[in-house]
């Protein structure tokens, strides 16, 4: 018996990580509602009986890795191509995170995803592939992949204004 590692709380550190993981359940569900769903189900689980995580390595992780397994069992496993048109719109005038959230949310599932963990929360390739579930190679492969949508959305979005 490991007493130490059963007596972990971590609801204390949930609290503070829950923006950061919501944007990961966003970038996986492509939509605001599914994406609440998807965290109150990993917060449930991981302040339930049983641990997801032992006390080594860091909790987001496990987390992010619990989010990817809770959303891949509730599609069952099936990958679906993205809708653009998904996602929560904001009944006033958009902001420029709003067009970007919509920007993210309109991208091929897993370019998101990969994009999120590597350019905004600066994870290596290994640390993003383990949490995805992916070789490190393919998570740079899906990076260029979403930084070139995102460039090409931008100037469609840049030559629309003008």
């Amino acid at each position: 018996m490991r007493p130490a590692q059963e007596s972990i709380d971590i609801s204390r550190d949930l609290v503070s990580l829950l923006p950061r993981l919501r944007r990961f359940a966003l970038t996986l569900t492509r939509d605001g509602l599914q994406a609440d769903d998807l965290v109150q189900a990993v917060c449930e689980r991981a302040t339930g009986r049983q641990p997801v995580w032992n006390g080594h390595g860091r909790l987001e992780d496990a987390l992010y890795i619990l989010a990817r397994t809770l959303q891949d069992e509730a599609n069952g496993r099936k990958r679906v191509a993205a809708d653009p048109r998904v996602g929560s719109a904001s009944a006033g005038g958009a902001t420029s995170g709003d067009a970007l959230q919509q920007m993210m949310i309109a991208m091929p599932e897993g370019l998101a995803s990969a994009f999120l963990l590597v350019a905004v929360e600066q994870r290596n390739y290994r640390d993003a592939g383990h949490i995805l579930g992916l070789a490190p190679d393919v998570v740079a492969h899906k990076l260029a992949t979403a930084r070139l949508r995102l460039a090409a959305m931008a100037s469609d979005t840049t030559e629309r204004r003008a």
